[in-house]
């Protein structure tokens, strides 16, 4: 049998069968960087996922990784079981770890080592509760062959994410606030966009109403 019939009988699992149980801040900030970075992206050739399984070598199911959220530009955005790099062609331009007591050292450690050896260009660690990472937002560029080298803040305490033309900041309340480098925009998901949008056509509405009821007096 030859090396592509057998690697093409070999499986790879949708799952690593391991517990799926997370706190509520990971849960919806995972769900979260999703809906902002989907929105961001949507109508482009860009794929975007969360907590997928992400083999990186051919014929070796048990070589994995699963972040918590990543970016792949240049890629197709229909949907997948698992995103294997030999037939993508790609890695992840950029990985999101939301990191929490049970796997801080996988995501300060482990994982890190998988990125870099794959050659994920860049990676950010965010903690939504500020109780294990100091600081609680830090990013990470790929600087060398299996290199990283951690991304210092601007003048304005935000980390550039340079592959997305974003940058990470931290609010006063802990949360994470994702910006268009150019613009300055916070990103909104597709609801807070469509919100927003309400919000300026009432105030538009109120504006004329009150500019007709100026010319009858």
């Amino acid at each position: 049998m030859s090396v592509l019939s057998s690697n093409a009988l070999i499986e790879y699992p949708e799952s690593d069968g391991r517990p799926m149980g997370e706190t509520d801040w990971h849960i919806e900030w995972t769900l979260r960087l999703r809906e902002l970075l989907k929105y961001r992206y949507r109508g482009q050739n860009v794929y975007v996922a969360s907590d997928l399984l992400v083999y990186y070598h051919e014929g070796v199911p048990q070589d994995y990784v699963v972040p918590d959220g990543f970016v792949v530009l240049d890629c197709s955005p229909h949907r997948r079981r698992t995103f294997q790099t030999w037939k993508e062609q790609r890695v992840p331009n950029v990985v999101f770890e939301f990191t929490s007591k049970s796997p801080r050292r996988s995501d300060e450690v482990f994982k890190p080592r998988i990125y870099a050896e794959i050659g994920v260009p860049e990676y950010f660690l965010y903690d939504p509760q500020d109780e294990y990472l100091n600081p609680c937002l830090q990013g990470y560029r790929l600087a060398g062959e299996g290199t990283y080298v951690r991304i210092d803040s601007n003048v304005d305490g935000q980390l550039e994410c340079q592959q997305l033309g974003i940058t990470l900041e931290i609010a006063a309340d802990r949360a994470l606030i994702l910006r268009d480098t150019a613009s300055g925009e916070a990103l909104l998901t597709e609801a807070e966009s469509l919100a927003r949008r309400n919000v300026l056509i009432e105030q538009e509405l109120q504006r004329l109403r009150q500019a007709l009821k100026d010319q009858d007096r």
